[in-house]
């Protein structure tokens, strides 16, 4: 259940993030989201899960039994809100190839968020091909998901969002695979729900967890409605010359680090 981070130098030059600054490329000012809501505090928490229950789905929690585990995201998430500053942020999880793990960063980054009680999150499963987030977080998804939205936004998205027995973590799952999804991540109506999303609640910290980047333009797609794009690679699985060409899909503004993963 390991992450480790590298930041702008060469992979295999970069220190984790136990013992250095991870997430160091510089990025763009991010737009103004007004002053903090009370959002939080009225914010309902059926059915919170037990410290076993999320070390069982492979989550991090404030047990000091994954201590090291826990501070690594902690680690990734300092940085992230160094470069954003006050205002909060979109941000793409991608893995550089298949089973890198950006699915497992992207929900125990939500979680390190979430963590800090001024502020929530919002995971939404952008893996139309091969959804996941719903089964690994165990939410029935019996309302839809994110493809259902955008294929249907007469209900509205609320009915989409799920508790997920975390705290202040809330989940849009995909919805129905979707072999094609490149045309609903460049509509209009999904940067609508993203900016609607992100603007109602300035507590609120939306983490999209991306396709795989080798393959499929799905992933650069994604990343013109993000703020900050985290690239994630198997560590010992890719090699360092996919992880270059993996982030040379992104602008460098966005770009905000690649974290090693050591979980599958």
């Amino acid at each position: 259940m390991n992450a480790k981070n590298r930041g702008s130098t060469p992979p295999g030059n970069g220190a984790s993030v136990e013992n250095d600054a991870a997430l160091v490329v510089p990025a763009g000012a991010l737009p103004n989201q007004g002053s903090p809501s009370n959002s939080i505090a009225l914010m309902a928490e059926p059915g919170q899960l037990a410290p076993q229950q999320l070390g069982q789905r492979r989550l991090i929690h404030r047990d000091p039994s994954v201590r090291k585990q826990s501070d690594a995201f902690r680690e990734i998430r300092t940085r992230l809100l160094e470069l954003a500053g006050t205002q909060n942020f979109v941000t793409l999880l991608v893995s550089v190839s298949p089973r890198s793990g950006s699915s497992f960063v992207a929900r125990n980054l939500a979680a390190a968020f979430a963590f800090d009680e001024s502020k929530t999150s919002l995971l939404i499963d952008c893996n139309l091909r091969y959804p996941e987030q719903h089964k690994a977080l165990g939410v029935d998804a019996n309302q839809g998901g994110l493809i259902d939205f955008l294929e249907h936004p007469s209900p509205g998205i609320k009915p989409m969002i799920y508790h997920t027995g975390i705290p202040r973590v809330r989940l849009i799952p995909a919805g129905q695979a979707r072999e094609n999804s490149g045309e609903y991540f460049s509509s209009f109506r999904m940067r609508a729900v993203i900016d609607s999303l992100r603007c109602r609640y300035p507590d609120r910290y939306i983490f999209l967890d991306g396709p795989t980047i080798k393959g499929s333009p799905d992933a650069r797609i994604l990343s013109e409605l993000a703020d900050f794009v985290v690239v994630v690679a198997g560590y010992g699985r890719d090699t360092p010359k996919a992880i270059n060409q993996a982030v040379a899909h992104f602008d460098p503004e966005k770009l905000a680090g690649v974290v090693f993963n050591h979980a599958p």
